[in-house]
């Protein structure tokens, strides 16, 4: 333990010349360096304790810090992009969208919430989340299936292109996001829609799912930030996965379970619903 405390307070020191210099050029042996660690050692440790590459943490930083200053300022994009070390507006957009799968101009005009890297801190904190439990009638949601393996990216270009709307027949409604075992290919699908009662105008491309009414355990999001909602969804979805059923008295019935917000209000909480039944004693 001593020693892991011991290198968290390095890489502390690591993460601080970092986050001081991402808008200036950062070489991987300056940052060894900060934390007093060979160059092969560094690099070793900053990935197992982290799970990211120095080098993708720089850019994911870098990309982050350019997405809140185009929401929060009028810079044009190519002088962000000079000021967080990209040499051309080109390379930027790229990286943009290879990192969230849409273009900086969509994000920009939509203003959707993104995954983004906010800077590493060291925290013990444990996080909690404690749920309502309740009775919901059977839903009906009009929904497109997702074509992306990283769920986020699918919520981009969902919000992007503004397809909630695109359903709605231009009004502001509330969006489903939907989980769903798919026995036959083993995995999860998943599913961005609104409720079907309110799907008034363009659905091709879509499917309706049917959602079980019944007893539900629902999580509300701890009240957040643009800069960092998706981040404090999946620290609750793994609350909820992790934690939870093991001091709950519930357990999963293995039904869709599903979260939903309103993107265009900006209040940055959304409720996550989980079937659920009692535990048998």
């Amino acid at each position: 333990m001593g020693y892991r405390m011991e290198y968290i307070e390095h890489l502390q020191k690591v993460i601080d010349y970092i986050e001081e210099n991402l808008c200036y050029e950062i070489d991987l042996a300056s940052c060894a360096k900060a934390g007093s660690y060979s160059r092969y050692h560094f690099l070793r440790l900053f990935k197992y304790v982290t799970g990211l590459t120095p080098a993708d943490y720089i850019r994911k930083r870098r990309l982050s810090e350019i997405a809140k200053e185009m929401v929060n300022g009028t810079c044009p994009i190519a002088e962000l992009a000079f000021k967080y070390g990209f040499n051309s507006k080109e390379n930027f957009i790229r990286a943009f969208k290879a990192e969230h799968h849409i273009l900086p101009t969509e994000y920009k005009s939509a203003e959707n919430s993104l995954k983004l890297y906010e800077r590493i801190k060291f925290d013990n904190t444990e996080f909690f989340v404690i749920p309502k439990i309740i009775e919901i009638d059977d839903l009906y949601i009009t929904a497109y299936k997702s074509d992306e393996d990283y769920i986020p990216n699918f919520w981009n270009k969902y919000n992007a292109k503004k397809l909630s709307q695109k359903l709605s027949g231009g009004k502001i409604v509330k969006d489903y996001g939907v989980s769903i075992w798919n026995e036959t290919e083993n995995k999860v699908d998943y599913y961005c829609g609104i409720e079907s009662s309110n799907a008034k105008g363009d659905i091709s491309g879509t499917v309706e799912l049917f959602i079980n009414g019944g007893l539900y355990a629902v999580f509300s999001t701890p009240p957040s930030t643009h800069a960092d909602f998706v981040n404090v969804i999946h620290k609750t979805w793994k609350f909820i996965n992790c934690k939870w059923p093991n001091q709950s008295g519930y357990r999963h019935t293995g039904k869709a379970q599903f979260e939903c917000y309103v993107e265009e209000s900006r209040t940055y909480s959304e409720d996550i619903f989980i079937p659920i039944e009692k535990v048998k004693i």
